[in-house]
């Protein structure tokens, strides 16, 4: 193995540690990522963390300050509304234009909502939960209309991570909730009209607006 490809998957590997550790909330949103103390941390060289952060910026995770230092991505109320505003604008019509295909099959979703079910941490729920939504998006049939929602995809993972977290310390029903809207949506799609589904979608989205006072 060349040094190239070693330190590629060094950095990898940096990024998929750095990753879990801020979608699960041990790397608190906020918190300083300096790249001695992360390398030390990690066993590697100062090169592929850095490559790591750079990557993790471009997944909307890692933020860098004006004098380069890196710290874990701590989304404010005001890109929870931007975010939710592009959901609500992206997925109901990504369930309409998936209405026929998901009616024919909806075998991918109902294997999601059976893994959903058995799920044991809210981690767990939060990546079942978007990848439900990604397997909508992806049978809408419409490329750029996917690609735009993955864009997001790993601010949507911290921003649903957190808002799953706190829900379950109030309610300790996340899970429950989580199934239960999913089923409904699921069976929109095995009986309802595009429309119907369309409306249902945006009927979930909204759901999720008054959640954000949690983070004002």
């Amino acid at each position: 193995m060349d040094l190239a490809t070693t330190t590629a998957s060094r950095s990898d590997s940096a990024a998929t540690r750095l990753r879990t550790e801020i979608l699960n909330g041990t790397s608190a949103p906020g918190a300083l990522l300096a790249e001695s103390a992360v390398a030390k941390r990690l066993g590697v060289s100062r090169v592929p963390v850095r490559e790591a952060l750079f990557a993790l910026e471009r997944e909307g995770l890692v933020e860098f300050s004006a004098t380069g230092r890196a710290f874990v991505k701590d989304l404010t109320p005001q890109d929870f509304e931007e975010l939710f505003v592009l959901r609500l604008a992206l997925e109901p019509l990504a369930s309409r234009l998936a209405a026929p295909a998901l009616k024919v099959d909806t075998s991918k979703l109902v294997k999601n909502l059976a893994a959903t079910r058995r799920a044991r941490s809210v981690q767990e729920v939060t990546l079942l939960d978007l990848e439900f939504h990604q397997i909508i998006l992806e049978a809408s049939g419409n490329r750029r209309l996917l690609k735009l929602w993955c864009s997001l995809r790993g601010e949507l993972e911290l921003w649903l991570g957190r808002l799953h977290r706190s829900h379950q310390l109030q309610t300790k029903e996340t899970l429950q909730e989580t199934v239960e809207a999913h089923q409904e949506i699921l069976e929109s799609f095995n009986t309802q009209t595009p429309a119907a589904c369309e409306r249902l979608m945006r009927e979930h989205i909204l759901g999720w607006r008054e959640w954000l006072p949690l983070f004002s």
